[in-house]
């Protein structure tokens, strides 16, 4: 297959028509230059921006690892994952971050994949434990790479880039132009490619939702009802914030939950599961969410607190008003509050009305199967299973995602009882698995 047709099929398993402006420019200037800084708003694009280049760079007769991506999240790293694995390369790829069985990782790195993917403290462990040589490793990737830094992860990517010594391509990517290198990411002139002025969307609208009362749950509760059951995120600055704003809305009757970095890795994946699947609405998370997250866009992005930067401001408002669609991004103040400089002099004033309507339940609920790829499961299996024994109709199934050892379907909520107890006693595969309604970490709406 010659390379126009590479490129074809790799943009249909993709799903789209054509790289957009931004992706050009980087797939030029990371292949031909030695050192490239991307900036570009979320939402852009970066992660295939990257990825596109990559492949051409690989090489199919070298059997160790040559390219490290370095990201700020398990969240994040699993993305860039499975754009990769959705281009359909040849080239083996696999992805490492805490909270992942380390005895997996070596087993999987014990065949170098090509492209490895991870989070900053794993990728140290890995070097340590000397899971896998390093010395093919001609390209390094930085995603995300101002979150690290803040993240605090200076001390393992330096330990990281010092044993990296056969570099050629360093490659760093920011969602805002407002930061500084590090002088040990040994960045020489770079080729800078700043996108986060040219692809400003103009069609992000900003509103005010002022609180009469300090504590501003009333005015948080009554602007959700006006989104006619649409999702929302709503941002807050605090951890503990999150999880009470979430426990109010459910015992006012607003089916929501919380995401933050505290919570258990596990607890985190699967609360974005409901999220992503439609069986979750409302998500209050703290600037976590903000970017690098494959989760689905938004049209509605509240402020419940106010970030302390600029750059933060921008990044939640990434989630909405991406790829040509308009979105909202609501700030929700009490009436004494001054805002802070960065927000626009005149922006509308939204008057939310008492009484609206609850939203809407879920269209969704997520279903668990304990069994992933690692049990030999595919999502044809699992959508075999549930329409032939399950007897669901294909409409009545939603997003499925298949992990190592476990699965999580989507399954249309009405039913979700009838599924179960019709595949109770039955086996899939010639294998029993345990699949039920999947734990929630949100407390149950009355």
């Amino acid at each position: 297959m010659n390379k126009e047709d590479q490129y074809a099929t790799i943009l249909s398993n993709l799903g789209i028509e054509s790289l957009n402006e931004m992706q050009i420019a980087a797939q030029d200037t990371i292949i031909n230059k030695q050192n490239t800084i991307l900036l570009s708003p979320t939402g852009s694009g970066k992660t295939l921006a990257f990825l596109f280049p990559i492949k051409e760079l690989l090489n199919e007769n070298i059997k160790k690892v040559q390219c490290m991506v370095i990201a700020p999240s398990r969240e994040l790293a699993l993305q860039i994952e499975q754009v990769w694995k959705k281009m359909g390369t040849k080239f083996k790829v696999n992805v490492c971050y805490g909270g992942h069985s380390i005895d997996t990782e070596i087993k999987n790195l014990s065949n170098p994949p090509a492209l490895l993917i991870g989070t900053p403290g794993r990728l140290t462990d890995h070097l340590d434990r000397k899971s896998f040589d390093p010395t093919d490793i001609r390209i390094l990737v930085l995603d995300e790479f101002d979150k690290s830094l803040q993240l605090g992860f200076q001390d393992e990517m330096n330990r990281i880039i010092t044993r990296l010594s056969n570099l050629q391509k360093r490659v760093l990517l920011s969602a805002t132009s407002d930061v500084e290198i590090p002088d040990f990411i040994q960045m020489k002139s770079p080729t800078i490619l700043d996108h986060t002025q040219k692809e400003k969307n103009d069609s992000l609208f900003i509103k005010q939702v002022v609180s009469p009362e300090k504590d501003k749950i009333e005015s948080l509760f009554q602007l959700i009802c006006s989104f006619d059951s649409e999702p929302a995120l709503i941002f807050c600055n605090h951890r503990e914030v999150a999880e009470r704003i979430s426990d109010l809305l459910n015992a006012k009757g607003i089916h929501s939950g919380y995401y933050h970095g505290g919570m258990d890795q596990d607890d985190r994946e699967r609360i974005l599961i409901q999220f992503r699947n439609g069986s979750l609405n409302y998500l209050i998370t703290t600037d976590l969410a903000a970017r690098g997250l494959d989760i689905p866009e938004m049209k509605h992005v509240v402020h419940y607190h106010l970030p302390a930067k600029e750059s933060e401001f921008v990044h939640r408002n990434g989630r909405t008003a991406r790829m040509h669609a308009s979105g909202t991004a609501y700030i929700v103040s009490f009436k004494e509050d001054k805002l802070p400089d960065y927000i626009p002099a005149h922006i509308d004033t939204l008057r939310v009305k008492a009484g609206g309507s609850l939203p809407q339940r879920p269209e969704y609920q997520t279903v668990y199967v304990s069994g992933g790829k690692k049990n030999k499961l595919n999502k044809s299996d699992i959508v075999g299973f549930f329409l032939q024994k399950g007897k669901l109709d294909k409409s009545d199934l939603g997003l499925i995602e298949v992990k190592d050892f476990i699965s999580f379907v989507a399954v249309r909520s009405s039913r979700v009882k009838d599924l179960l107890a019709s595949i109770k006693e039955e086996k899939m595969k010639g294998k029993k698995y345990k699949i039920e309604v999947a734990r929630n970490v949100i407390k149950k709406v009355d």
